[in-house]
């Protein structure tokens, strides 16, 4: 039996040689994906370079916007933000070869794995049919294949090494395994989010045709006129001012009873920022601007402002459903939140985003914190491209439908008792 089961090592020397050859040899596409890993560095560096001719064009925009109040800055301003849009198109179509280089690589990569484990295999199984067939031999063959003894027993000792180096071969195998499980993981991956990315590219061009279609009413309305530009900027400012002050006597109206312990305390990370940069521009309360320019009818601005570019993705702030969205320029045009969405959240807190160009979310979504619902924009009344954020205790905060006196039409957006307004800042 001794010299069977050396007949049986003799083998596993076989497959550890056949192992050893499969692993230790390049299983094709090398040159391949040494060539998408150029290129992907290649496509990184450009990304770099865009982001940094988007970070300029932001930097421009927000300083037109200072002089927005005159035709030619509001035209300067569009002029920046198609610019600035047209970057990020290029920057989206940077991603989308990035990401298509990324699958292919690891496409190339899952084919290789997995002919590494089908030629380790295929070792395991020939050399264990062997096996079979010394099973079969004679005690008198097996001795006659050595001169003597003492050959055998050193052969045998010999092989014993090999034994250790098949173990870990088999190791190798699971790993292997495990490295291509990974990888095919990672491939899906990208696959959902070049889906992502697409989807985003398409909004892009979507929010490129707007602000053309923008400039085009402006000059229209205007007739490149500056002194009438200036008449209609001050029948906006004037609607806007007549329409807060009629929406806030009803929400001072409102007596809603909320119950302080039905919503968290203010702690920083109970919301995550809506935004990948953050920049304040104008917080709660009665903020500098909010004295100064005797703006909100003396209760103060009832949530936070940030800067951002039109066309900046704007993300939930926590998980919760979309209880509505809307536009209130479709009745009162430059007034108020412009379009909007609004989010209920499952801790008795609720967020709206005001001011976006485009609305990505859609009535009764189910929102993940992070979740793209929209883009920023200039719409309703605002003095420049930025988010408006508000937090509200959600017991006291509710969609409404109201007829305007100012307006003359029925406009739809969350309405509040003013104690269901909270800052904020101290949930980021």
């Amino acid at each position: 039996m001794k010299f069977l089961w050396a007949f049986k090592i003799i083998f596993l020397l076989f497959l550890v040689g056949a192992i050893t050859f499969f692993n230790g040899k390049s299983i094709g596409n090398a040159a391949t994906i040494d060539e998408l890993k150029v290129k992907i560095n290649d496509k990184n560096k450009q990304k770099q370079e865009i982001e940094k001719e988007i970070a300029e064009y932001e930097q421009k925009a927000a300083e037109a916007g200072k002089s927005a109040k005159t035709l030619q800055g509001a035209i300067n301003t569009l002029n920046l933000t198609t610019k600035k849009l047209e970057t990020d198109i290029k920057a989206t179509e940077n991603r989308i070869g990035i990401t298509n280089l990324s699958i292919e690589k690891l496409e190339i990569e899952t084919k290789n794995v997995e002919k590494k484990i089908k030629n380790d295999i295929d070792a395991i199984s020939s050399a264990f049919r062997k096996i079979n067939v010394a099973e079969g031999s004679s005690l008198v063959e097996t001795l006659l294949t050595y001169d003597n003894v003492s050959t055998l027993w050193d052969e045998v000792e010999t092989l014993l090494r090999f034994q250790i180096g098949l173990k870990k071969n088999i190791d190798e195998l699971r790993v292997l395994k495990d490295e291509l499980r990974a990888t095919k993981s990672e491939k899906e991956r990208n696959k959902k989010e070049l889906l992502v990315i697409k989807s985003e590219l398409k909004d892009q061009q979507e929010l490129i045709e707007d602000n053309k279609n923008e400039k085009s009413q402006l000059l229209t309305a205007t007739k490149n006129n500056e002194s009438n530009y200036k008449k209609i900027l001050a029948e906006k400012i004037a609607l806007s001012e007549a329409f807060e002050k009629e929406l806030l006597e009803f929400e001072s109206q409102l007596k809603i009873a909320i119950d302080p312990d039905s919503f968290p305390k203010a702690e920083a990370g109970i919301l995550s920022w809506p935004l990948d940069k953050i920049f304040v521009t104008q917080y709660f309360g009665y903020t500098d601007f909010a004295v100064k320019k005797n703006a909100y009818n003396g209760k103060g601005h009832n949530g936070v402002d940030f800067r951002a570019a039109p066309g900046t993705r704007i993300k939930a702030a926590l998980d919760g459903v979309v209880m509505g969205t809307g536009d209130t320029d479709k009745v009162c045009k430059g007034a108020s939140f412009g379009k909007w969405v609004f989010i209920r959240h499952n801790n008795g807190l609720s967020t709206i985003y005001a001011h976006l160009s485009l609305i990505k979310a859609v009535e009764g979504q189910k929102i993940k914190t992070g979740d793209v619902i929209g883009y920023s924009g200039n719409t309703g009344y605002s003095t420049g491209p930025h988010l408006h954020f508000s937090v509200y205790a959600s017991q006291g905060v509710q969609i409404m439908d109201r007829q305007s006196a100012v307006c003359g039409g029925i406009y739809r957006m969350p309405i509040a008792d003013l104690k269901a307004y909270l800052d904020p800042m101290p949930y980021l």
